[in-house]
C-alpha cells in the first residue's frame, strides 16, 4: 500500500515539512494539513512532486496514509478539528511527543509512565492503526540520515503487526535500514520518555541532529 498512496500530514513545522519534502521526492501525493494553510504556500512553491496544502480535515481525508506531526500539546484538539472519522482504518503514523515547556528548557513531559501521547492518540482513535514513529530525532535527520557511527534502526511500536509492516516500508523509502519494533503502543510511554534526555543531550552537544539509539 505505500508504495504510491497518498499522504496527509497534520502539522506546518519543521517535521511536517521534511516528512513531505521526502515522500513527495519519493513519488507519494502529499497534502500538508494546517490551521493556517496560507503559511506553508513558500514550501509547496519550493518542493518537487505531487504536493499540496489545505484544512486539516483536507489532510486527514487525503489517502489511506495520516502523519500526525504537530506540537503535542495541540494533537488531540488538531484530530477532532480534522473530524475524526477522517482517520477511520487508516494507517496513522505518530510522530509527536508530550513535551512541556512551561518551565522553559529543558523539557518535561506531560503525560509519562502510566499512559503516553501514543496511547491517547490511539484512544482517540479506535478505528485507526496507529504506530509511534520518527518521535525520537530531529527533523534534519528524518529523511536519509547519515551518521558516522553507522545506520541506527527506526524505533516504533503500536498494536497491529501489519500497520507496522507497512511503516517499516515507508521508512526504508526514507533511506533508513529498517526498524526495531519495540512493542504495543503503551511501549510509546518510553520512547517519548526518551525525548527531554535527547534535548538535554543536544544542549550539550550544541546540535540536536543526534540521536539516541542501541548498540550492539
Amino acid at each position: 500500500m505505500t508504495e504510491t498512496a497518498k499522504v496527509g500530514i497534520l502539522g506546518s513545522g519543521d517535521v511536517a515539512r521534511t516528512l513531505g519534502s521526502g515522500l513527495a521526492g519519493r513519488g507519494h501525493p502529499v497534502l500538508l494539513g494546517s490551521r493556517d494553510p496560507a503559511k506553508l504556500e513558500s514550501w509547496r512553491a519550493s518542493t518537487k512532486g505531487s504536493v499540496a496544502v489545505g484544512r486539516l480535515a483536507e489532510a486527514a481525508s487525503f489517502g489511506p496514509i495520516v502523519i500526525l506531526a504537530t506540537h503535542g500539546a495541540g494533537t488531540i484538539s488538531a484530530i477532532d478539528l480534522a473530524g475524526v472519522a477522517h482517520f477511520s482504518g487508516k494507517l496513522v503514523l505518530d510522530v509527536t511527543n508530550p513535551l512541556d515547556f512551561s518551565r522553559g528548557m529543558p523539557p518535561t513531559l506531560f503525560v509519562g509512565t502510566t499512559t503516553s501521547l501514543g496511547e491517547m492518540v490511539q484512544h482517540h482513535l479506535p478505528a485507526a492503526r496507529v504506530v509511534k514513529c520518527f518521535n525520537t530525532m530531529g527533523h534534519q535527520r528524518m529523511v536519509d540520515p547519515a551518521f558516522a557511527e553507522g545506520h541506527p534502526p527506526m524505533l516504533i511500536c503500536g498494536n497491529d503487526p501489519h500497520a507496522k509492516h507497512e511503516v517499516e516500508a515507508l521508512v526504508r523509502e526514507l533511506g533508513w535500514p529498517g526498524v526495531l519494533d519495540v512493542g504495543d503502543i503503551d511501549a510509546a510511554r518510553w520512547m517519548e520518555a526518551l525525548v527531554p534526555l535527547w534535548v538535554r543531550i543536544g544542549a550539550r552537544l550544541g546540535t540536536f541532529d543526534h540521536m539516541l539509539a542501541p548498540i550492539r
